[in-house]
């Protein structure tokens, strides 16, 4: 009998802590790299390989890359750095934090009814933690594309940014007001910034703030 109540009890633990989760690449263009933890160097990839925590993955000029771990899909843009700093999962939570060295990402997170995932891309100068949106984001700027994210820059001072909107961070390391994006020319039918073989596309966007405009380049 207290055989089976320590089993019950180590089984609970794991439930309740979660267990490690993979992704796995589902697409890409172009020069994709990955270094696993351990490795000495960066190593090609192909459809269809799996990467862990700790995996870092590096897509070339025109290179693009499409990773899915549980609900969350990330689309890893030309010339971008980024690595998997954590993947966790419970039954019923799911846990991930990107670390986003260099370029841009989209990054949608979709969790199944009764779940939860917990989102975060953190970068040098800022960090966004989501738990079911969608959007785009770089060292510098996110922009939504559906659902809201709480952005922030070094001073620790969270800025909601949902729907439409974008935010930026200031030279002072300060995430600014959302603004509504007005878009100058329609979304392509590819993801944006990315062409048949790869960055072939940009899209400009106007970010209006009262008395001046802001370029962002996509």
């Amino acid at each position: 009998m207290k055989k089976l109540f320590l089993l019950a009890l180590m089984t609970t633990i794991i439930v309740v802590a979660g267990y490690s989760q993979t992704g796995i690449i589902r697409a890409l263009t172009g020069e994709v790299l990955t270094k696993p933890v351990g490795a000495v160097g960066f190593l090609p990839v192909e459809v269809g390989a799996v990467v862990v925590s700790d995996t870092v993955v590096s897509t070339g000029f025109r290179s693009t890359a499409i990773i899915v771990i549980g609900s969350t899909t990330i689309t890893v843009r030309p010339l971008t750095r980024l690595s998997l700093a954590d993947i966790q999962s419970s039954s019923r939570t799911e846990n991930l934090d990107i670390r986003l060295e260099t370029g841009r990402i989209r990054v949608d997170v979709r969790p199944a009814a009764g779940t939860r995932a917990n989102t975060r891309v953190q970068t040098p100068v800022s960090v966004a933690s989501v738990r079911g949106t969608g959007f785009e984001i770089d060292l510098y700027n996110i922009v939504m594309i559906d659902g809201t994210a709480m952005y922030g820059g070094n001073d620790n001072l969270n800025q909601t940014v949902s729907g439409d909107d974008s935010s930026m961070i200031s030279n002072d390391g300060v995430a600014q007001d959302p603004v509504q994006r007005r878009r100058t020319n329609s979304a392509p039918s590819t993801p944006v910034g990315t062409g048949e073989a790869g960055e072939t596309q940009s899209t400009a966007e106007i970010i209006t703030t009262g008395g001046f405009g802001v370029n962002v380049i996509w």
